[in-house]
């Protein structure tokens, strides 16, 4: 695909990008094949090629319309597209751009502007998002249903475990998950102690970034990565062997780190090196196979059906390694049809877009339940919560099931 840059974006790294991802689009159209808001909208504009050919006319100095903006904010960011593509299309980093270009040239209603504002302040404050998060727990059934939806039952949790081992690795609490499924780097922690890797958190990281660069805040989502590599850099120093992630939504932007800082001096090298230890917490487990097998039983959950994330299959390119475990330690895993296909969860993408994101969300709910599993495990909080809000079948990351595994 042949693109002429507009003196706009000619000759900035932003352009330079796009026009070498474009070149490699031949229009072929796999990717709509596998594109969820395709599936469901039936508009070659709400599908990756028509996305496409809509961002080489902003970047060619084509009009930007707030329908060009509406058909880009229907894009899940799922990246379902790359993985279908022949071509090796760098669908995610092309829609990101597209997205910069139209906010810059098209004003977004007020009502839009101030919820996107909210989320980007809200979600990724810690300090604010966790004692509102409490609150609503507490008043958890006199909510709206679409609420109460995004608040979890408080969760029974255990101990962090204490004790000191030679082996470490750092973990990302995380701006959400701290406060709404807690468990998670809790049983995250304990099953590593239990394999002598001690869990270190850097009291001064907070979101990965991956919210706000999401909703365009591109500068504040930059001040978050900078912040963390600020916070994690003593530590490597100190030589932990891994940043480890149980969030594959982070974990995806954690490894990106490099590529969106690779034009800042300061700051280039540092964030490389996050992004070279990065690790999915599925791509740290499988290596102690043997040493889980010793040390879990199956206990009353036999069967289970695993959604793997959208972040993790096609954005990290990590499949096979959940189901292997599990498998390997005497659970049936079971995979619903279409697997490939998101929720709908998609970040903020259900507070956005909550016609379509419900849709997916119940689509895959059906598949999952069909497979009669005793219980359904993700990795990665929006999903899990997402996919709870839709079946009265427990849904919690697989970590957690791995710990209550252990003997």
């Amino acid at each position: 695909m042949q693109t002429t840059l507009a003196e706009f974006i000619r000759n900035t790294p932003d352009g330079d990008e796009a026009q070498a991802i474009l070149g490699k689009c031949v229009h072929c159209g796999f990717c709509t094949a596998t594109c969820p808001t395709y599936q469901l909208l039936g508009d070659e504009l709400d599908g990756p090629r028509g996305r496409i050919y809509l961002i080489k006319q902003m970047v060619e100095g084509a009009a930007v319309t707030q329908l060009t903006q509406t058909h880009l904010d229907r894009c899940l960011t799922c990246r379902n597209c790359e993985t279908t593509c022949p071509s090796g299309v760098q669908y995610g980093r092309l829609i990101e751009i597209g997205r910069k270009v139209a906010e810059e040239r098209v004003s977004r209603p007020l009502g839009q502007r101030f919820i996107r504002r909210a989320l980007a302040n809200f979600l990724p404050n810690a300090r604010l998002f966790a004692p509102a998060f409490k609150l609503g727990q507490q008043v958890r059934p006199l909510l709206p249903k679409k609420l109460r939806d995004k608040v979890p039952p408080k969760q029974n949790v255990g101990v962090w475990p204490t004790r000191e081992h030679p082996r470490k690795m750092l973990m990302l609490a995380g701006c959400v998950q701290p406060a709404m499924m807690p468990n998670v780097n809790l049983a995250t922690a304990r099953v590593l102690d239990a394999l002598g890797i001690q869990s270190l958190v850097a009291a001064n990281a907070g979101c990965c970034g991956a919210i706000r660069l999401h909703l365009g805040y591109n500068d504040e989502g930059l001040d978050d990565i900078r912040r963390n590599i600020d916070a994690w850099w003593p530590y490597i120093e100190q030589g932990v062997e891994a940043l480890v992630m149980n969030a594959s939504g982070c974990g995806v932007t954690v490894k990106e780190y490099g590529y969106l800082l690779r034009d800042d001096a300061m700051y280039a090298e540092k964030a490389m090196r996050i992004s070279a230890l990065t690790r999915d917490i599925s791509e740290v487990l499988p290596e102690f196979e043997i040493e889980l097998l010793s040390m879990t039983t199956r206990g009353s959950v036999h069967t289970i059906a695993y959604h793997p994330p959208c972040t993790l299959q096609h954005g990290q390119q990590i499949r096979g390694s959940v189901e292997g475990l599990l498998s390997a330690l005497g659970i049936e895993v079971r995979l619903p049809a279409d697997s490939h296909l998101c929720c709908g969860s998609a970040g903020t993408y259900s507070v956005l877009q909550p016609t379509l994101s419900y849709k997916l969300r119940d689509q895959k709910v059906e598949k999952l339940t069909a497979t009669e599993p005793q219980m359904i495990v993700s990795g990665n909080v929006g999903c899990i919560s997402h996919l709870q809000s839709g079946t009265g079948i427990p849904v919690m990351h697989w970590v957690e099931l791995l710990d209550r595994m252990l003997n």
